[in-house]
């Protein structure tokens, strides 16, 4: 392999609760649980120690059942501003050893070590010894000659392995995994595979072409070469750093005092802000509110929740409440609503799907509805309308991950 790529799949273990163990050390080695109301006896659990996993507990158990499995499970809520820190620092770490670094979210990223002087043994061993010596967290590292291989690769070894996974050993160690086992095959799709009888990833490898493009089109290729351990795409550093939120903002035909007109002005941004966080597949847990006075005074205001921000109704509603929280009556020339905190929807949804199910009892028909969706019809299928082309017009919109922006 040292004659092609080295490309790194760095995928932090357990992260919410490894991170919540660094931060307590009196809780190491034992049965923990992050889950966001942790009082309610309907509450998830979102991710769990090795520990709780041995006993039997799994991420969507409900907290009560847990309980029952493992009495001495510890039960703690989330808390987002250490899990963004602690990536934010991992990410530094990695960042350290080149320049080639791609996040794709809060606890996973990819490396290309390719032209790094150093053996490549060496410095993927002494990567993760860093990231447990200094943040006190684990991580399994994947390598191979490319991301999806490394991918793969980072789940075959958990907590704390490193996986090489050649080209040649592909028939060996990938082809005889489940279909569904293999990154980027969600239900639905594993589903229509499975009328071809393809029930393992060898099976896809070696599925007929046209067959593969008739029933998924194109990506049915794509997912036959990935399969056969081909991805030409490279580790992007700047892919991330693409936008930095979803908002839109309008400057008043007049200077409003009417409370009503300036709700329903928000409400009208709010749909903008939706539709744009939908065509980008993104969610959001921060809101900004910014007022311009006419004296031409401005101020911008910001809250952060444990529930994802994506829906139209959800940001009015935070956005009005925070509008009226720091309105002082005067006339107002401009509004403007942003969603920040951004995570793309197929990393973050698993995770943060799950706070705002337990976070807020009314979230939960949305909630469990887009799960029961998303699971029988694949992902993406809750997209509405069009997808918005790179030159989308008038944008005001940016975006980035918001747990690698540096807030010091």
């Amino acid at each position: 392999m040292s004659k092609g790529k080295i490309i790194l799949h760095i995928d932090m273990n357990s992260f919410y609760a490894s991170v919540e163990v660094a931060h307590q050390p009196e809780l190491k080695g034992k049965p923990i649980a992050i889950a966001g109301n942790p009082d309610e006896r309907r509450g998830i659990v979102v991710t769990c120690s090795y520990e709780a996993r041995s006993k039997g507990v799994k991420t969507t158990m409900q907290v009560h059942e847990a309980m029952k499995l493992c009495p001495e499970l510890i039960v703690l809520r989330p808390d987002f501003t250490k899990y963004r820190q602690a990536s934010k620092a991992m990410f530094d770490i990695l960042r350290s050893y080149t320049e080639l670094v791609e996040p794709v979210s809060i606890d996973e990223g990819y490396m290309d070590i390719t032209e790094h002087e150093r053996n490549p043994v060496e410095l993927i061993k002494e990567i993760q010894d860093r990231i447990l010596r200094e943040l006190d967290l684990p991580c399994s590292i994947g390598v191979s000659p490319n991301k999806f291989l490394s991918k793969m690769a980072s789940d075959m070894k958990k907590p704390m392995g490193i996986t090489v996974l050649r080209k040649r050993e592909i028939q060996e160690k990938l082809w005889p995994l489940p279909i569904r086992d293999m990154h980027g095959v969600g239900e639905k799709t594993a589903e229509k595979l499975a009328s071809l009888s393809i029930s393992t990833i060898g099976d896809l490898a070696k599925a007929e072409d046209i067959h593969l493009k008739s029933l998924l089109g194109i990506n049915g290729l794509k997912l036959k070469n990935r399969a056969g351990g081909e991805d030409q795409r490279k580790v992007d550093p700047e892919s991330v750093y693409d936008f930095k939120s979803v908002g839109n903002s309008t400057t008043l035909p007049r200077d409003l005092t009417n409370q009503t007109e300036l709700l329903k002005i928000i409400d009208q941004l709010s749909v903008k802000v939706s539709e744009r966080l939908r065509s980008k597949q993104m969610l959001g847990y921060g809101l900004q509110v910014m007022i311009r006075f006419k004296n031409r005074n401005t101020i911008t205001r910001s809250l952060t929740l444990s529930h994802p921000l994506y829906e139209q109704a959800h940001i009015a509603e935070h956005a009005k409440s925070l509008f009226l929280k720091h309105w002082n009556g005067t006339a107002v020339r401009l509004l403007g609503v942003t969603v920040q905190d951004l995570a793309d929807k197929s990393h973050a949804y698993k995770q943060i799907n799950l706070f705002s199910y337990e976070d807020d009892v009314k979230y939960e028909p949305v909630e469990k509805v887009m799960r029961e969706l998303e699971e029988k019809h694949g992902k993406g299928i809750l997209t509405r309308g069009l997808k918005s082309s790179k030159n989308h017009q008038n944008s005001e919109t940016s975006f980035s991950k918001d747990f690698l922006d540096d807030h010091d």
